[in-house]
């Protein structure tokens, strides 16, 4: 029988409150393919909505007000005819770009290919 390990809690590390911040942000669905579709250009909603397949309008309606409201989109209308609208990143936003670039590199690597839609591994 193997000796029990045992550890004491208080040794244990903490989750940085940073972390905990921008997980509640890019941990939703949906933000992360968001942000990364805005990087760079503005973005009429249709564009945006054919760009992330599988995502409702309400949901990206929903998607684009949150990350308004934490500073990282824009939204801006367009005069018409026709009234449209667009999206954009905001600085701060803009400055997730190295990140969102480096999480793609590392789940091209590290996490295996999903199954298609419709399709159960």
């Amino acid at each position: 029988m193997a000796a029990e390990q045992t550890h004491d809690v208080a040794e244990c590390g903490r989750v940085d409150d940073s972390i905990t911040r921008v997980f509640q942000v890019l941990g939703k669905r949906w933000n992360g393919p968001i942000l990364s579709v805005l990087q760079g250009q503005r973005t009429h909603f249709a564009d945006l909505r054919r760009a992330i397949p599988g995502i409702s309008e309400r949901m990206l309606s929903d998607r684009l007000a949150e990350l308004g409201a934490a500073g990282l989109v824009v939204r801006e209308v367009d005069e018409g005819p026709p009234l449209r609208v667009s999206y954009r990143v905001t600085e701060s936003g803009a400055a997730l770009e190295p990140a969102l670039r480096e999480l793609g590199a590392w789940a091209k690597e590290h996490l295996p290919d999903a199954p298609p839609c419709g399709e159960i591994g």
